[in-house]
């Protein structure tokens, strides 16, 4: 693995939620929160099924082995369920870059504080302890909900990338590309931090 310290394994702990790394036991758990809403059958983002969720991890912790990703599962703390999934991926260690993306909730915990608070802890980490100079995230043109609430975290857009992927379907995806860089950061931390009304804890 990646001596990158974003790929270091690291649990980050806030009052909402709770984000620790993906394991192959969290399977059922997962399955159990995508059920909420059915989010598999949302054509322009990736959530796994049943059928899914072995390959869904197993390409997610093969991408970590490969200094790609960490990923994480989000787990509701005044219930301890699992209800999603997030990860940092498309790591660029020697221009300190890296996304945000894969991220999805339950449809009980849309629209509520736990994506805004997952986002300021991942932030937090990479801005403040590993040392990132930009993060983006990236969604399907089509994906409105996704693209409204990127946008209100405090990330700017930076373009559409064409023709970017082609889909499970056949189809091409547009992607939409946002990122906050580093400058921008105690802004957007003090934004978040307005939001959620709280300062987060970070535990390794």
């Amino acid at each position: 693995m990646s001596a990158s310290p974003w790929l270091t394994p690291v649990t980050l702990s806030g009052n909402h939620v709770e984000l620790i790394p993906l394991a192959a036991e969290h399977a059922d758990a997962l399955v159990e929160a995508a059920t909420d809403g059915e989010l598999w059958n949302l054509w322009f983002t990736s959530v796994p099924n049943a059928d899914s969720v072995k390959a869904y991890i197993d390409t997610a912790l093969q991408q970590q082995q490969q200094g790609l990703a960490l990923p994480f599962v989000v787990v509701e703390k005044t219930s301890g369920q699992i209800i999603g999934s997030s990860r940092y991926c498309n790591v660029d260690n020697k221009n300190q870059r890296l996304e945000i993306g894969y991220t999805w909730y339950a449809r009980r915990c849309q629209r509520t504080p736990v994506n805004t608070e997952a986002k300021l802890l991942l932030l937090t980490h990479a801005f403040e302890q590993c040392g990132a100079i930009a993060v983006e995230f990236r969604t399907h043109w089509h994906n409105q909900a996704s693209r409204a609430a990127i946008a209100r975290l405090g990330a700017k857009q930076d373009g559409v990338m064409r023709n970017h992927q082609r889909m499970a379907d056949g189809s091409l995806r547009d992607t939409v590309v946002f990122s906050i860089i580093e400058s921008e950061w105690p802004g957007v931390k003090t934004g978040l931090r307005h939001k959620l009304k709280y300062r987060p804890v970070i535990a390794g």
